[in-house]
């Protein structure tokens, strides 16, 4: 099966999309995570990318574009995948469905994660992330055992460059204008299902399986 998830910041599309690819045995593709290791290894994808990031800008459609289509020709994603932070643009979601079409393949749904700003801002603003191994946390909904470091490896916290106020309303106001419209576009392609992004992890992961005809057990 191969899906996306959507949503703007905050929405929880990650812990989403990490759990569904292990109910469903699939890769999950997170740009973010990729994008993120670029940077950290400093390569020259690395820094044009962090240069966007850390206004809160979508990464150009050109560059994204051809970064998933080389992971996607993986032979891990031969039984499906899921998407986490691509497309985020119609322009990305035509290229997509033609890098799909002309491997005989195709996107079965987007699963688009809805969460109120208010409630996006509280979540991004207390999320602090493992500079060692990436795990996450939230001072307020998931704290570390020990503040400031990590549970798995006992690494420093922080808070990243994008998860300042500033910059997440920078962001909404980057995912409103410039990724939304692909409700349209998928709604328009039959493919949309739209899922209420607020409460437990096991309470949305129980609405997506729901909306997917998927059994839990």
């Amino acid at each position: 099966m191969n899906l996306i998830i959507m949503g703007p910041p905050g929405a929880g599309k990650g812990t989403q999309s990490r759990r569904l690819g292990e109910h469903l045995a699939v890769p999950v593709i997170s740009t973010g995570e990729m994008l993120r290791d670029e940077i950290k290894r400093k390569t020259t994808l690395g820094a044009q990318a962090k240069r966007h990031m850390d206004k809160g800008e979508l990464i150009p459609d050109s560059l994204m574009i051809g970064v998933i289509e080389e992971r996607l020709k993986r032979s891990d994603c031969a039984r499906g995948f899921i998407l986490d932070g691509f497309p985020r643009t119609v322009a990305q979601a035509d290229a997509l469905h033609k890098m799909l079409g002309e491997n005989g393949s195709s996107l079965e749904h987007a699963v688009s994660l809805a969460v109120p700003n208010d409630e996006l801002l509280k979540r991004l603003s207390g999320r602090r992330t493992c500079r060692d191994c990436g795990a996450m946390y939230h001072i307020i909904f998931d704290p570390p055992t020990n503040a400031g470091l990590c549970n798995k490896c006992n690494g420093e916290l922080y808070q990243r460059d994008d998860d300042y106020e500033d910059i997440i309303s920078s962001r909404l106001e980057v995912y409103e204008s410039q990724t939304s419209p692909l409700l349209d576009y998928y709604r328009g392609h039959r493919q949309l299902l739209e899922v209420d992004g607020i409460g437990g992890r096991d309470d949305v992961l129980a609405r997506i399986l729901k909306r997917l005809g998927i059994s839990q057990s």
